[in-house]
Formats: structure tokens, sequence, C-alpha cells
């Protein structure tokens, strides 16, 4: 399986262990990725906060050089927030005068037979579960999961197509395959402030806080997340948390596709682990994944 694959900004730079996972557990499953040639931002928050046009035609610029690099109609973004982006500016081309000012902006047609998967999506959809279990060499033993989607994986429906947006389960049900439980929790789809860490750090600090403490609440030895944003937050702003809420955060976070590759018996640097900031080595090493 062949698919154009669209990193976006975060996969090549503060993201990378995402892009490294995703690499490695795609060539495990025999889907070969190729990189859209030319790539830009698909404009994240800034560019919807500041002009619409510009929110539309970065994503939609995109679709097209997606288009050029397979011959294939599907493009895979593993980003939560590109993902949302080329979903969002799918729907707003479907208004015929917004297509035609979009693409006199990126001066080329935008197709509009191409599906855009997010990770989560191309693996639970395009790979059977069979497979996927033929690939685990070290099943995940008496870890428990939180299942991580952000706000921007689901939603909005009228853009995703996802009809249990508010309560999903993929991923849930992929944690198991590899041999982790997922835990029931509640925040599940609470959005963790996401880029507003720069500007609102003190709102981001406690929206963290509550998905963090609502993990532990459920028994969660670990969070699974399939967005560099979240990853960010949830990640290397523990220590901020315990030294302002006076708790004791110090939670593994991993991308679902390290999970996926720890799992395959992928060598961990390999997978990216060792950029994290919150400390997992302890973790690994204490089930033997190190």
């Amino acid at each position: 399986m062949k698919i154009a694959y669209y990193p976006g900004c975060s996969l090549h730079s503060t993201g990378i262990e995402y892009d490294m996972s995703t690499r490695q557990v795609c060539s495990a499953l025999g889907i070969e990725l190729a990189e859209i040639k030319d790539w830009l931002c698909c404009g994240s928050s800034p560019a919807h906060q500041c002009d619409e046009v510009m929110s539309v035609a970065l994503p939609a610029k995109n679709l097209a050089l997606a288009k050029q690099t397979t011959d294939s109609n599907e493009v895979c973004a593993p980003c939560a927030s590109c993902y949302s982006r080329l979903k969002i500016a799918q729907q707003k081309m479907q208004d015929p005068k917004t297509k035609k000012d979009i693409e006199q902006v990126i001066d080329t047609t935008c197709p509009d037979d191409i599906k855009v998967f997010h990770m989560l999506d191309l693996i639970t959809e395009k790979v059977d579960d069979n497979l996927i279990r033929q690939k685990v060499s070290k099943p995940l033993k008496d870890i428990k999961v939180a299942c991580y989607y952000g706000c921007l994986m689901t939603r909005p429906p009228k853009a995703t197509g996802k009809d249990n947006f508010e309560n999903p389960s993929d991923m849930d049900r992929l944690i198991e395959i590899i041999g982790a439980e997922p835990v029931d929790w509640n925040l599940k789809t609470f959005c963790c402030g996401a880029a507003f860490a720069l500007t609102q750090t003190d709102v981001v600090l406690d929206l963290t806080r509550q998905i963090l403490q609502d993990a532990l609440a459920s028994d969660a030895d670990v969070i699974s997340v399939g967005c560099p944003l979240c990853h960010a937050n949830l990640d290397m702003r523990q220590q901020q948390i315990n030294k302002k809420f006076n708790t004791d955060f110090n939670i593994p976070i991993f991308y679902f596709t390290e999970l996926m590759g720890l799992s395959f018996g992928v060598d961990p640097k390999l997978l990216g682990i060792n950029k994290h900031i919150t400390n997992v080595n302890d973790f690994l090493e204490e089930r033997a994944l190190l």
C-alpha cells in the first residue's frame, strides 16, 4: 500500500519521534509513505484566526501536491492539527465559489476526490487486525493506557465525518490488539489548550492538569496520544504543573505509534523515545521493553 504522506511542521521538528515511530510502524505493516514534495505549512491555528482565505488555501495547496505525489487518491496526515485543517478545507471547498477563489490563490486545481486520513484512521481502517497481531512480538501486558484523542482527531464532525466524535474508540481497540489495556476515563476528547501554551500558559497548565489527574484516577499507567501539540503539553509541562499545583505527576506520554513500535519489538531509539521530556526509561525497563 502506497499513500501520500503529509508530515507537517511538527513531525520534522518538535514531534520528530512521532515521525520516526510512524515510519517504523508503517514499514512493518507494509505501508509505503510517499512524502509530499515541497509541502508547506497547513496554517494550523494562526492562519484561520488571521486570514480565512489563507487558512483554506494552505491546506488546499497541500492536497493538490498530494495528488501529484502518488497515483492514489489518499493522503495521510499524522498531526491532528494538520488533519483537521485539511478536512476543514475540503468541507469549505464544497462551496463552488469558495473552491474557485481558492484555486485562483493556489494557481492550480484542488482535487475533489482525495481522502484524508489521520494516521490512526489509516491503520485502523486500512490494515487488517490480524496483520497487526502477527507483528506483535512483545505484547504490552499489564500496561493500562488512557487513550487521549484530544479535540481535533474527531471534531468538528461535519468535517471529520466521525459519528462517535465525543466517545471515540479506535485507539482503544488498537491498544487492545497490541496487548495493553485501555482504561475507561472521562477526558479522552478534552482540550489540552494546544498552542495557547505560549499566550495563555496558566489556562493550559490547568487544562493539562485535569487530563493527567483524570488519567491517574482511572488507574492508567501511561497516556497515548496522536497529536504533537497534545504530546508537548502533556509531556513537557508536568514539572510546571507540579510546581504550580503542588502535584507529583510523572506519567509517561507516548504516541500510539511508539506503543505499537514497542510491541513490534522495534529498538526504542528508532522510535525516538529517547527524545521525551518526562522520563520513560524506568517504566520501560521495569517491563523489559528497553
